[in-house]
């Protein structure tokens, strides 16, 4: 799995330097990073030392994060950064690799021949590269990275060269060119992943939305949204890259192909559906970009940690009324959701709702024939609503007629589109790679849906009561749990020169174990296993020593007993446990190396304040073993392909 993200800016009748180019481009980098960072490139107008001055564009390329691609832009001495351009475009991109190594060849974007005739960034996998790559080296067009993505700049070049006419549009070139590609999204263009269009200029816009042309080559079909005056085009994977430009935006759907000439955009389709709006509407995002500052905290993933009261809070804003103990609005168009998360609450869900819940794994539930029927319905869960699987699970789920509902924190997303009804999470901007808040939001949301569900359950008011009441103290609860950090990184300290760690529970602790578990892999690379307890004897005891670190979630709920025969199995072990338990559990605290004593909920509700000691242990390991707690290696916050 991988994924790469885009930035592009084009300026029309708007004066910038070089360097404020550059600047904007590299910023917009920068904000993407998060999202992949093993090595960028940027292309822009005028010859540079990549190009040996030959071409109208350069190309620069780097190896690691935005930060060196940066530092070689302004050392390279190739181009005048005080030259001031009054119409310009640049385009840049940060790699995950796929296909090809890390390195400044394989990185974007990619070129069609030494004299940069046409550059390419591209985010996504093209399945069928291997097949036209063959195609175009029999044609004599030489590759010169490990990439699939340089076929596009590659077939671009070579359609143009056998053009029926002396003059085809760049419109007509793009579409003839994804017609041959399956599964792309590019820059201009979009199949399969996110791409929005932000839009800036002094002038008042002369449209809130933008006609959709059936017919790439109609020289008429430019629109102009503030007639032909000074204008400034963002593209963009992600909101986050576009939000400190401007806050009018336009997203684009699979199929949309996006062009900008003098200053006017148009966009097109080969062809129109059955029922699909011809218009694209011009959004205002409510993004601030505060949101997506680090502020005084050491680490994205710290500031979002000590986030989660607030993203709580906002997750249930509006949508529960504790004067009259009801959930309401609670179902709008949304996004999808993480493994963990479902596991976690499937035993409420099935509780209040009566109704079996079946958890899945998008990549297993699509390399199954798994039976799908009208009657069903269809949970999508994501923090981005981008997720390539879980896309496709849920396109194969409306095929066969289920109803298919998102939850997910990103207004606009893929999922949120595609999916009938959903739910927005409202958490806010999520930047680090291992998720957080998001987590804990998604949980409340998933619960606030099984209140909703169960409100007229005669039998299940008792219940429900007891856990609005829960979810209303949930904020306060949660502070107090974070007012224990310097208890955890205490701890931290004792273990980060471990390999290895196990996290262990049952019943609603399981789900919380296993969460856990995938944190500290993430950003602390140290191997960690989360055990149900109940299995402990069919395989993990062997594991149990005086030296192996193990971690337990024991809680007063009705596997507390069950819970404590496991801990004993430990202590008689020689074991040292780490134990995360109720703050008038005696019992628990006398058997533990270490505890962390949290306070009291509703047992389906102790989840989320038994993951936060686990996300921050995960935290501090990581800075104590000098990792780069946001960007963890080999990782990127959004799966955009399989």
């Amino acid at each position: 799995m991988a994924a790469k993200w885009i930035f592009a800016y084009l300026n029309y009748r708007v004066p910038r330097t070089r360097k404020e180019i550059f600047e904007t481009l590299v910023k917009g980098l920068q904000r993407l990073e998060y999202r992949g960072y093993d090595s960028a490139g940027i292309a822009v107008d005028g010859p540079g030392k990549e190009n040996n001055g030959n071409g109208k564009i350069s190309l620069f390329k780097k190896q690691g994060k935005v930060k060196a691609l940066e530092e070689e832009l302004y050392k390279s001495g190739s181009v005048d950064l005080e030259a001031e351009l009054d119409t310009h475009v640049g385009i840049a991109h940060t790699r995950w690799a796929t296909h090809g190594e890390p390195s400044p060849l394989n990185s974007h974007p990619h070129r069609s021949d030494k004299n940069n005739e046409f550059v390419v960034i591209h985010n996504g996998i093209i399945t069928n590269y291997k097949e036209l790559k063959k195609y175009l080296n029999s044609k004599g067009y030489e590759f010169e990275s490990e990439t699939d993505t340089e076929v596009i700049p590659k077939l671009i070049k070579y359609l143009y060269d056998n053009r029926e006419n002396e003059y085809v549009s760049f419109s007509t070139l793009v579409e003839r060119v994804i017609q041959q590609l399956v599964s792309i999204s590019a820059a201009g263009c979009v199949r399969g992943s996110p791409l929005l269009i932000g839009v800036r200029s002094k002038y008042q816009l002369s449209t809130d939305q933008i006609p959709i042309q059936y017919n790439c080559s109609d020289s008429n079909s430019l629109h102009s949204i503030c007639d032909r005056k000074a204008v400034e085009f963002y593209f963009a994977s992600d909101a986050s890259a576009i939000i400190e430009h401007t806050n009018k935006v336009i997203y684009l759907e699979d199929d949309d192909i996006a062009a900008v000439a003098e200053g006017r955009l148009s966009l097109h389709r080969i062809s129109r559906s059955a029922g699909e709006e011809p218009v694209r509407v011009i959004q205002t995002l409510q993004m601030e970009l505060q949101q997506i500052m680090k502020g005084n905290f050491k680490a994205f993933m710290q500031k979002e940690i000590f986030e989660q009261p607030e993203s709580v809070f906002n997750t249930m804003r509006g949508r529960i009324c504790f004067d009259t103990n009801k959930a309401v609005r609670l179902l709008h168009c949304l996004d999808s959701f993480t493994y963990h998360v479902v596991f976690q609450t499937r035993q409420i869900l099935e509780e209040l709702t009566e109704l079996p819940v079946m958890v899945e794994l998008a990549s297993d539930f699509l390399d199954r024939i798994t039976p799908v029927f009208r009657d069903d319905v269809c949970f999508f869960i994501s923090q981005s609503g981008e997720t390539a699987d879980t896309l496709m699970a849920l396109r194969y789920c409306k095929e066969r007629g289920a109803l298919t509902v998102g939850v997910t924190n990103t207004v606009g997303s893929s999922i949120c589109r595609e999916t009938d009804c959903g739910i927005h999470i409202n958490a806010g901007p999520e930047i680090g790679v291992a998720s957080t808040k998001a987590y804990t939001s998604q949980f409340v949301s998933l619960i606030m849906f099984g209140l909703m569900m169960s409100e007229d359950r005669l039998s299940l008011q008792k219940r429900r009561l007891e856990i609005i009441s829960g979810l209303q103290r949930l904020p306060e609860l949660i502070k107090e749990v974070l007012s224990l950090d310097d208890k955890i990184k205490n701890i931290a300290d004792e273990l980060h020169h471990q390999k290895s760690l196990l996290v262990m529970g049952r019943g609603y602790n399981y789900a919380t174990c296993l969460e856990g578990a995938l944190k500290i892999k993430e950003i602390t690379y140290m191997h960690s296993e989360g055990i149900l307890a109940g299995e402990l004897k069919h395989g993990p005891l062997a594991l149990i020593d005086k030296d192996m670190p193990v971690i337990m979630v024991i809680m007063r709920d009705a596997c507390y007993t069950k819970c404590q025969n496991a801990l004993q199995q430990v202590v008689a072990r020689q074991g040292h446990p780490i134990i995360l338990c109720s703050q008038d559990d005696a019992e628990s605290a006398k058997n533990a190396y270490k505890s962390i004593e949290l306070p009291h909920s509703v047992d389906c509700l102790q989840g989320i304040l038994s993951v936060i000691p686990l996300q921050l242990l995960s935290f501090h390991l990581a800075v104590l073993r000098g990792y780069d707690v946001d960007f963890p290696r080999n990782l990127a916050k959004s799966v955009t392909v399989e």
